[in-house]
């Protein structure tokens, strides 16, 4: 009997060391971290041990817009950082539309990827991350092992539907007029975050109200004014800043789209092949809409870790 607070005493180190050791086998919390590019600090949050997976926000949204597939790809034995992009949250926000032109941007990605020692990533984007994504593998191929594109078309299949198509035509009215000059006014914390109508958690809506408030308006009308096409029908031309000395993605590349998305038309992925040279695959979610990550979180989440795995 004397033996036995002895036996216990013992039998609680072991325990505590086996769930030291598995706490250490599952990571460390997600550690916010920063990259700067030509001055511009870049805030981003990374996780997990592996290849290098990099997530770019659009709008309205910030890091955290990532969470869920963070997690699913940190078990799945990959590496994730999600960034604040310029203009929101705890990055920088240069003044003037000229920062926010697509070069800026390309070279906040790669910021972030020489910060985490790697030459390239797997690189993943959503709306205007999304077009970042794109326009990086164009740019800087060197920086990206693979593609995954959330609800955004090919700069050649949504150019086309912007010429030719009335309803891509009436769903980009809203960017037209975040490109007019003052429509920063119109904006609010409490607004943007009821674009986020999946959020159900209060304290989740919150970080996002908060997230909201330390970002710049401005800088988030000037991703518009920079980089999304001007004029309509023929006419519909692109920023010079977008132009790319090529448009073909040499990379495998995975595309989900949200069908019932009204801001981007899922006609715009017509064709998508004929402009990447790897391995391409085109999701198609009747039931989701812009946020398809979110709308159809369990599928996409699921989608993309196995389609990493399968390529790895």
């Amino acid at each position: 009997m004397g033996k036995t607070p002895m036996l216990r005493t013992v039998l609680a180190f072991v325990a505590a060391l086996t769930l030291a050791a598995a706490a250490q086998s599952a990571g460390a919390a997600p550690l916010d971290k920063y990259a700067t590019n030509n001055g511009v600090k870049i805030h981003y949050v990374a996780d997990g041990k592996g290849p290098l997976v990099v997530m770019i926000h659009g709008f309205p949204d910030y890091w955290a817009t990532w969470k869920p597939l963070m997690a699913e790809l940190n078990k799945a034995g990959y590496r994730t950082v999600a960034l604040d992009t310029r203009g929101y949250n705890l990055s920088d926000k240069p003044d003037g539309v000229a920062a926010y032109a697509m070069p800026n941007l390309i070279g906040d990605v790669a910021a972030v990827i020489a910060a985490e020692g790697q030459k390239n990533a797997i690189v993943i984007g959503h709306d205007w991350g999304a077009a970042i994504a794109w326009q990086t593998a164009f740019n800087r191929p060197d920086l990206v092992n693979k593609l995954v594109i959330l609800s955004v078309p090919h700069p050649a299949g949504l150019a086309r539907e912007l010429a030719t198509n009335k309803a891509q035509q009436d769903g980009s009215n809203y960017a037209r007029n975040f490109q007019k000059e003052g429509s920063e006014k119109m904006l609010s914390a409490e607004g943007l975050a009821g674009f986020h109508n999946y959020l159900k958690d209060p304290a989740e809506k919150a970080a996002y109200v908060a997230a909201f408030k330390q970002s710049s308006f401005a800088a988030m009308m000037n991703y518009y004014r920079a980089n999304y096409p001007r004029g309509t029908g023929a006419d519909t031309q692109a920023p010079v800043a977008m132009a790319a000395p090529t448009q073909r993605v040499k990379v495998p590349t995975l595309v989900i789209h949200g069908m019932k998305d009204t801001a981007l038309n899922a006609a715009g992925h017509s064709g998508t092949w004929d402009y990447i040279d790897a391995d391409t695959t085109l999701v198609m979610v009747p039931g989701a809409g812009h946020w398809v990550q979110h709308d159809a979180e369990a599928l996409v989440d699921r989608t993309i870790r196995d389609w990493l795995n399968a390529r790895r």
